[in-house]
């Protein structure tokens, strides 16, 4: 009975079946031709009676069913079938009229109806075309479209023809459709898959070489008929044109593409043309103050590899031709040192507004106008006496229309120039030697500043270069003590000065300029007497040292009588003297002056107190015992050196009308030995003290120019030998090259010393035993202990 029972359980055990695998041919077939028709009606534009959920059903049906390749085989038939004999049609019977039109609406309805058949494939998209590695339904679509219309034979080569037509008329001026431009530059960017080579190759390519060929020849058109101002005009205008053209209808990434198109064409291929076009290139814009037109090349020549250095190189070279005629003028003509200078400082006024303005502070032209002014300042190796003597100008009293802050600003332009120099110690030399006379002579507007531009040169040189500057302004502040001390002597001492008020200054060797022999002058009684009476009270207190007059830097104050016009032209007036101002130096360098009286009695005399230097008050005591001098007695009597004579006399006698003390005769601009000076009885002023100005000098006399040169050459020997010794010190051991090369950069700051001179100082160092050469080379030096 058990096993009955067991058997019957057995037998009661339910079977399911399982779904079938595959689906009967016969009914995939009635699927796919209800998809079949759907698409096509979709392609008609009658969607409207379709239901998409059942659409989709069957879809997934097949594609589940393995049956996603019939499907996927299908729709490529289904749709190249379309393409090929409706819409291609449709374009091609459109060729000669609203062919483009006619294209976009295809394109958009194309891609109208792949989206809803996308979306009905949608499992086939994820399912089989990701197992397949085969393009998804949009993308087929777009191939196929791409492929059967697009590229199709004579309509890919009519699209393009078009739409380069197209760009050519609204060049031309011309109103064209953008809107229909920009959809089948977007379609051609679509058909391309994520890539550009769609549209590069039927649409970019095409495009920037007929744009090329146009701008050639229009550049040309443009050079022909306009100057270079309007020709940049121009070129910034298409620039402009194609940019926005390109932004507006074609793709995005042809903008930078088309601009360099431009650019190549209108600007590189012709930037030497451009800049050096007569009458209207860079030069031209240069002499007329173009500021806005050379602003514009700029901006546009920024534009081009190269384009901002060849703009740079012509300025650079007309930069260089105005600096050498302003340098070089001195050659040619007697040369005003405060004019030469002035013309530098206009000219670098001049291309700093042109850097600011035009050349958006652009650093390479900074640097290329340092470098010219450098390059030309340095030609006329009297820039530096120049420069000082500018300097010394802008420093002195009576400076007319300008105030501190004024002359600040120029100072401060002035030592952009300076920094240019090269000979910088030659410039030391010259600035001490002006400093030296404005202090002495209480010419300076204040000594403030005089200490800013000694602060400015400290600043740019450092301590060394203006120790001895410091030191003369030092030397003022004691010499005052001095003499407070002196005036305190001749009261205490009775001493008798004769009517003398003596000032004198009392300066160390080290600090001032000094000259390789003492002028010769030949003092008056009274003023030597003065200067005696000092020598013995400031040698009392200071046995040991030195005291030299210096009277090429004195002064006087002068009691002057001048009676009514003469009867004969014989006659003289009286000169008498109360005071004088005197500088004496402590070691070799000093100035005094003072002067006799004499009185004559004539009606109406007029009484002046004059200023003058030490050596016109030496002219002027003698015609207090003759009533005229030639220049030959003159100078005998006095013994100044020719030069300081001859300046004083033009100073007295052929200055102002206002200043002149002295008649010459004849009156020529020469003075020759023979000529005849007298007092001028006639002479009258406003001013009860009239000072007389100096002739000014335009910078040495080539004597004294070779003694400058002789003794900053010498004192360049021993800095080039201290900076070697220095250098080796720390080194040790170096070779030639890189010794010269070292000390070259150490003194760059005060001068550029030749690689022969400093080759003659290593061998003067080695002949003294400071350096040896090695056994093994001769050109690598040790230092010796």
């Amino acid at each position: 009975m058990m096993k009955s029972s067991a058997l019957m359980k057995k037998e009661s055990k339910m079977r399911i079946r399982a779904f079938p695998t595959t689906m009967d041919e016969k009914y995939v077939e009635s699927i796919w031709a209800l998809l079949k028709s759907a698409i096509q009606e979709i392609q008609k534009k009658n969607n409207s009676g379709l239901s998409f959920e059942e659409l989709y059903r069957n879809a997934y049906t097949m594609v589940l069913h393995k049956y996603g390749e019939r499907l996927y085989t299908g729709l490529k038939e289904v749709v190249t079938h379309h393409l090929e004999n409706k819409v291609r049609e449709d374009v091609l019977r459109s060729l000669h009229n609203n062919f483009l039109q006619t294209l976009n609406l295809a394109w958009n309805d194309h891609q109208t109806s792949m989206v809803m058949i996308r979306d009905i494939l949608m499992y086939m998209d994820r399912v089989y075309v990701q197992q397949n590695d085969v393009d998804n339904v949009y993308n087929l679509g777009l191939i196929i479209f791409r492929d059967q219309v697009v590229r199709y034979g004579c309509v890919r080569d009519h699209l393009r023809e078009t739409l380069l037509g197209m760009v050519a008329r609204e060049r031309r001026g011309e109103v064209v459709d953008r809107s229909a431009i920009k959809n089948a530059c977007q379609m051609l960017m679509l058909l391309g898959i994520n890539s550009r080579q769609v549209y590069e190759e039927d649409f970019e390519r095409p495009f920037l070489q007929q744009s090329a060929e146009f701008y050639r020849m229009e550049s040309q058109k443009f050079l022909a008929e306009n100057s270079a101002s309007v020709y940049i005009k121009k070129v910034e205008a298409r620039i402009c044109e194609e940019s926005e053209r390109a932004k507006h209808y074609l793709d995005e990434s042809t903008e930078p593409r088309i601009v360099e198109v431009v650019e190549e064409e209108l600007i590189k291929i012709h930037m030497k043309t451009i800049v050096e076009m007569e009458n209207s290139g860079v030069v031209h814009m240069l002499k007329n103050h173009k500021t806005e037109d050379l602003s514009c090349m700029y901006k546009l020549f920024s534009r081009v590899s190269d384009g901002l250095r060849t703009v740079c190189d012509c300025v650079s070279q007309f930069l260089r031709e105005q600096g050498r005629a302003l340098v070089q003028e001195e050659h040619e003509s007697t040369t005003n040192a405060v004019l030469y200078v002035q013309n530098l400082l206009d000219l670098k006024d001049r291309f700093d507004h042109f850097l600011h303005y035009s050349f958006n502070n652009d650093k390479n032209y900074k640097q290329m106008i340092a470098s010219d002014f450098e390059y030309f300042l340095n030609l006329n190796p009297k820039s530096p006496e120049y420069l000082s003597l500018f300097i010394d100008d802008k420093l002195k009293k009576g400076v007319k229309g300008m105030t501190e802050q004024e002359i600040e600003g120029i100072l401060d332009k002035t030592m952009v120039l300076f920094r240019f120099l090269q000979e910088k110690d030659v410039f030391e030399r010259y600035y001490k030697q002006h400093l030296a006379k404005r202090l002495l002579l209480n010419k300076s507007v204040s000594d403030d500043s005089e200490k800013n531009m000694i602060s400015k040169l400290k600043t740019e040189c450092g301590c060394q270069f203006t120790s001895k500057l410091e030191g003369m302004f030092k030397d003022i502040t004691v010499s005052n003590t001095i003499m407070d001390e002196f005036k305190e002597h001749v009261l205490t001492a009775n001493t008798n000065l004769h009517g003398v008020d003596i000032s004198v200054r009392v300066l160390t060797t080290g600090f001032w300029p000094t000259q390789s022999a003492t002028p010769k002058c030949s003092m008056p009684t009274a003023p030597r007497d003065a200067f005696d009476a000092f020598r013995r009270f400031y040698l009392a207190k200071h046995s040991g040292r030195q005291l030299t007059l210096q009277p090429q830097l004195g002064s006087a104050d002068l009691n002057a009588i001048f009676h009514g016009p003469r009867r004969e032209e014989s006659n003289c007036g009286g000169l008498d003297t109360p005071s004088s101002s005197s500088s004496i130096g402590n070691g070799s360098s000093a100035s005094g002056s003072l002067v006799s009286q004499r009185s004559n009695a004539c009606s109406t005399p007029r009484k002046h107190i004059i200023q003058v230097s030490t050596y016109q008050m030496c002219v002027l005591m003698l015609f207090n015992k003759r009533e005229r001098l030639t220049y030959e007695e003159i100078q005998g009597e006095t013994d100044i050196p020719e030069r300081d004579l001859v300046r004083a006399l033009q100073s007295l006698a052929m200055g102002k009308a206002s200043q002149r003390i002295l008649l010459k005769h004849p009156r020529t601009k020469e003075i020759e030995p023979s000529h005849c000076f007298c007092v001028n009885d006639s002479f009258t002023s406003k001013l009860h003290r009239v000072k007389i100005q100096t002739v000014a000098a335009k910078g040495e006399s080539e004597p004294e120019r070779r003694e400058t040169r002789i003794k900053v050459d010498e004192d360049r020997k021993h800095e080039i030998e201290a900076a070697i010794v220095r250098i080796m010190k720390a080194r040790k051991r170096m070779p030639h090259n890189i010794l010269v090369t070292e000390v070259t950069e150490q003194l760059r700051g005060r001068f550029l010393p030749s690689p022969v001179i400093i080759k003659k100082r290593i061998e003067g160092l080695i002949e003294r035993e400071y350096l040896a050469r090695t056994p093994e080379d001769r050109k690598v030096y040790t230092y010796v202990a």
